[in-house]
C-alpha cells in the first residue's frame, strides 16, 4: 500500500483549482494550466506584482484576499474560456455577453470581473454573517434566551448554513471535477513539499489534505468570527449585523495572520488550528485522475524558483 511522502519543508507556493485546470502562484510568476477540449495544455502566464500592503499585518490580509477574489475570478472565466468547444461557448453564452465581448474594452470586462468578485462576497455575507442572526432574533421573539445562548445558537446556525452549503455544491457535477483539480492541487504541492520529481507516478500517493489551503482559511474565518463576535452587543439584530460588517475587515485580518503564523509553526496549537480545516476538504477536495495530475505538474512547473528558499512559507 502507497503511504504519503514526508514533507521536508513547507512552500507558500499554491494554487486555485478551475474549470479543467489549475493556477498556480509562486513568489514570482503565476501559471495557469487548462485542458483543451482536444486534449492539449493551453498555459498562460503572468509575473506577481509585489504590493507595500503585503509587510502591513492585518492590513495584507484583506488587501490579498480582495486580490485572489479578482484573480481567481479572471482565471476562471479564462479556464471556461478555453475549455469549451466553440459550440458549448455559444450555448453558454447569453445576449448581454455577446453584446459585452463585441463593444467592451479589456478595462471595463476587468471592472465587471471585479463587480462579480464582490458580488460573489456579498452572497456570502448574507447566508454566514446576516442569515444567522437574522434566525436568531427571530427565534429570540418567540423563546426568551440569555446573550450566551444566542451567541451559541448563532454560532450553530452559522456552522449548519456553511456546511450544508458545502456539502450541496460538491453534489454537482462540475463543482465535483473542480473539486478534484482542488485534490490534484494539494498532491502536486505535498510532493513538491516532500523534494520528489513532479511525476504523476511520485504525486498520486501523496495526500490530497493539505492543512495550508484556502479551505482551512475559510472554517478559519468562521471560528474567528464566532468568538469575535461574541462581544458584541445583541440590543438589535440590525445593529448587530451593522458592527459585524464594520468588523468584516479586522476579522479577515486576523484569520489570515493566524493562518500565517499555523503555517511556519509546527507546535501542537497549530495543528490544532489545522485540524478543522482538514476536515473541511473532506467536502471540498476529492481524489484526481492521472490526466488532472499533469495538468497541476504543467501549472506548478513555471513558477518554482531555483532556490526552493524564495518558495518558502512566510518569505517575504
Amino acid at each position: 500500500m502507497n503511504t504519503s511522502p514526508t514533507e521536508k519543508f513547507r512552500t507558500s507556493v499554491g494554487g486555485q483549482a478551475l474549470m479543467e485546470g489549475i493556477m498556480m502562484r509562486g513568489p514570482q510568476r503565476i501559471c495557469c494550466a487548462v485542458r483543451r477540449p482536444d486534449g492539449t495544455i493551453d498555459l498562460t502566464e503572468e509575473p506577481v506584482t509585489t504590493h507595500w500592503y503585503n509587510r502591513v499585518p492585518l492590513v495584507r490580509g484583506v488587501c490579498n484576499m480582495v486580490q485572489s477574489l479578482v484573480t481567481g475570478y479572471k482565471y476562471l472565466s479564462h479556464s471556461a474560456e478555453i475549455s469549451l468547444t466553440e459550440e458549448e461557448q455559444e450555448e453558454e453564452l447569453s445576449a448581454f455577453d455577446r453584446w459585452l465581448e463585441a463593444h467592451a474594452g479589456p478595462r471595463v470586462q476587468n471592472a465587471l470581473m471585479a463587480v462579480s468578485a464582490l458580488l460573489g462576497v456579498a452572497l456570502a455575507v448574507f447566508l454566514f454573517l446576516f442569515l444567522p442572526t437574522f434566525l436568531t432574533g427571530l427565534l429570540g421573539r418567540v423563546v426568551a434566551l440569555g446573550r450566551w445562548p444566542r451567541v451559541l445558537l448563532e454560532a450553530a446556525f452559522k456552522l449548519a448554513l456553511f456546511l450544508s452549503y458545502m456539502a450541496l455544491i460538491s453534489r454537482m457535477k462540475e463543482i465535483r471535477r473542480m473539486f478534484q483539480y482542488h485534490g490534484a492541487e494539494h498532491k502536486t504541492i505535498a510532493c513538491y513539499e516532500a523534494g520528489l520529481p513532479l511525476t504523476v507516478e511520485n504525486i498520486r500517493p501523496c495526500s490530497r489534505f493539505h492543512p495550508r489551503c484556502g479551505t482551512s482559511f475559510l472554517i478559519l474565518v468562521l471560528v474567528i468570527s464566532i468568538l469575535l463576535y461574541a462581544v458584541l452587543p445583541w440590543t438589535s439584530t440590525a445593529l448587530r449585523v451593522v458592527y459585524k460588517l464594520a468588523m468584516l475587515p479586522l476579522l479577515v485580518g486576523i484569520s489570515y495572520e493566524v493562518l500565517k503564523w499555523s503555517g511556519r509553526s509546527h507546535s501542537l496549537l497549530a495543528r490544532a488550528i489545522a485540524q478543522p480545516g482538514l476536515w473541511l476538504q473532506r467536502l471540498t477536495v476529492f481524489e484526481p485522475e492521472d490526466d488532472m495530475i499533469e495538468i497541476a505538474i504543467a501549472a506548478v512547473t513555471p513558477v518554482l524558483p531555483e532556490d526552493p528558499g524564495q518558495a518558502a512559507w512566510g518569505h517575504d
